[in-house]
């Protein structure tokens, strides 16, 4: 069976006995086949499956044969889950987390119904509310072993759409299409930094690229979303896993010009302070460079005005075809270094 947490990837889970551990990752096995997403840190998912277990009574193994549920009776508050869980499984959780249960440890469970709630209609601070497994599931766990048990899970779970597969659909719907000058695409999760981000590529650099080739972009669900790693180095640029990176960077052969693009949205414009660090990082680039501050609107540019270096750059996206110089020279272009 599959081992979703290993002792060196989680302290708490080494910390454990061999049959905790071995109840735990059973027990993520399970929620796995019920469809139940499980790309979480190794803390996260250990939390999930011990106040899955404390749902159902289970201590151990032997415990899946005879789960109770909603039906049974058995309904746990968020701070009896933690007594059980501190009692049961070697945990140190303090009484007054309850609400992470209820906000985390449970979230992705009452979702997708595998978790029940006592008194659904209740408020959501409800403190008399319980939470226990769905009869449905409860009986497709306590046939687990049995042979033949996945294909059991299908055929009695078909017409329910597993949450992982919901998520995934959503995620993808969710995505933003960005069309590289170069013609090829790029897909960014959603928001608005990453708005600024497709507009940067798909209208600042047409007009004042001088026909740069994005070189690198990050996204806020994947920082190397778009990386020519080879093509920096070329340039001697520095350490691609430096985190000090700029959301943007593009490079313009025609010029020999370097475009490093901060995309604001709610923090980080090319401040005095910024600016020396990146000069520094640079200073042995063969390009020159161009610092460039983007914003979504002018709102947001005043924001942040007073922040903005001298000898860079400022585009606003929802004015395209301007620039707003900040000193030095009329038009845009690297200033000596």
């Amino acid at each position: 069976m599959k081992q979703y947490i290993s002792p060196d990837k989680s302290k708490t889970f080494s910390e454990k006995t061999p049959q905790v551990q071995e109840l735990i990752n059973t027990t993520l096995y399970i929620l796995d086949t019920f469809g139940i997403p499980l790309n979480a840190t190794p803390r996260r998912l250990e939390r999930m499956a011990i106040t899955f277990l404390a749902s159902g009574d289970i201590k151990k193994v032997a415990d899946f044969k005879k789960v109770k549920d909603l039906n049974s009776g058995h309904a746990l508050k968020t701070r009896d889950i933690i007594i059980y869980v501190n009692n049961h499984f070697g945990e140190n959780i303090s009484s007054g987390s309850y609400d992470d249960i209820r906000r985390k440890d449970l979230k992705l469970l009452t979702i997708a119904e595998v978790i029940l709630q006592s008194s659904p209609n209740s408020a959501t601070n409800d403190s008399t509310r319980g939470y226990s497994i769905n009869p449905t599931y409860a009986e497709l766990i306590r046939n687990f072993g049995s042979k033949g048990w996945e294909k059991m899970v299908f055929e009695q779970l078909k017409n329910i759409e597993p949450l992982s597969k919901k998520l995934k659909k959503e995620r993808e719907i969710a995505k933003v299409n960005v069309t590289l000058p170069s013609g090829g695409e790029l897909t960014f999760s959603t928001g608005e930094h990453n708005d600024l981000q497709k507009a940067i590529i798909e209208d600042f650099l047409p007009r004042y690229g001088h026909g740069a080739e994005v070189l690198y972009v990050g996204d806020t669900s994947d920082k190397y979303l778009y990386l020519e790693k080879e093509k920096l180095e070329e340039l001697n640029f520095f350490e691609i896993s430096h985190e000090e990176l700029p959301d943007v960077i593009a490079y313009s052969k025609n010029k020999n010009w370097l475009y490093l693009i901060e995309a604001v949205h709610s923090s980080g414009p090319i401040s005095e302070l910024r600016l020396i660090q990146l000069q520094k990082l640079t200073k042995d680039c063969k390009a020159d460079i161009v610092y460039i501050t983007a914003f979504l609107n002018r709102p947001k540019f005043r924001q942040f005005i007073t922040d903005i270096a001298w000898e860079t750059e400022v585009w606003i996206a929802d004015n395209p075809d301007h620039l707003v110089h900040f000193n030095g020279d009329k038009f845009l272009g690297p200033y000596k270094r």
